[in-house]
């Protein structure tokens, strides 16, 4: 049997091991994945326990997507992400990779977005980083706006032909824009958005990376102004196919583990 599992501090909410326990068991794969909740700051020791202890990969959550770099081989993206969220430990060395950002182009491209064009990345944090970097690379125009201006300034000088700006660009930035991803929490905790509704067209194909609730208010106006809707469990699931199809080597069944992940929200 392999045994893959989850770092993180909490972990009980976790919906990787029922999504990822169907996968193996629609390809009647002998594995199980399990979950460890080591204290902060020891991201590192746990890669280095699980490799010991003989765990064929790890997917990483917060607070460890950075503490676990000095443990692992960093794949490219991941580098210049700055955040590893998958570990590869069936080779001669850890190796460590962030499917976040396969996760959100993943998810567009299920819901037939063209990547072509222009993506407002609303957000500068960790996932608004790997989201840039992913639309990036596939070839489309990276407008960032973050609420300090500062730290998506910052972020778009490392990410290829992007531009940073304050959220008091959003009406302008988003009257040409193709793709609309939603990389803050806002929206989590309450039924608020950070996209005013007004700028909200139907040419525009929206993310929310926010999955829990799964309709958020952004969506919602998003759908009322009659734009495509992606919600956050898109994103969250083919995060988790690219790390099962890493691990594996198979296809994944994406209904079925996209079933276990939706009956768990």
């Amino acid at each position: 049997m392999q045994v893959y599992g989850l770092i993180g501090n909490p972990v009980g909410h976790s919906l990787s091991p029922p999504m990822h326990e169907a996968g193996y068991e629609a390809l009647d794969i002998d594995a199980k994945y399990v979950t460890f909740e080591p204290p902060a700051h020891e991201g590192a020791a746990a890669v280095a326990a699980a490799e010991r202890l003989g765990v064929a990969g790890l997917n990483v959550t917060i607070p460890f997507k950075q503490d676990v770099l000095d443990a692992v081989e960093t794949d490219p993206l991941a580098e210049r992400i700055g955040a590893v969220n998958t570990i590869d430990l069936s080779g001669d060395e850890p190796r460590g990779y962030n499917t976040d950002a396969v996760g959100a182009v993943r998810a567009l491209d299920h819901h037939d977005v063209s990547l072509d064009g222009t993506a407002v990345v609303v957000g500068a944090g960790g996932a608004g980083r790997a989201v840039a970097f992913g639309l990036a690379d596939e070839g489309m125009t990276v407008e960032i706006a973050n609420r300090t201006a500062s730290k998506a300034d910052d972020l778009a000088a490392a990410v290829p032909g992007a531009s940073g700006h304050g959220l008091d660009a959003l009406a302008d930035l988003l009257s040409d824009a193709d793709v609309l991803v939603n990389c803050t929490s806002v929206g989590m905790d309450e039924d608020e958005t950070p996209v005013p509704a007004a700028t909200l067209h139907e040419d525009l194909a929206v993310l929310d990376a926010v999955y829990s609730p799964i309709e958020t208010r952004l969506l919602r106006d998003a759908d009322e102004a009659g734009a495509t809707t992606v919600d956050g469990a898109w994103m969250l699931l083919f995060q988790g196919v690219e790390a099962f199809e890493r691990w594996t080597g198979e296809s994944a069944p994406v209904d079925a583990m996209n079933e276990a992940l939706r009956a768990g929200l």
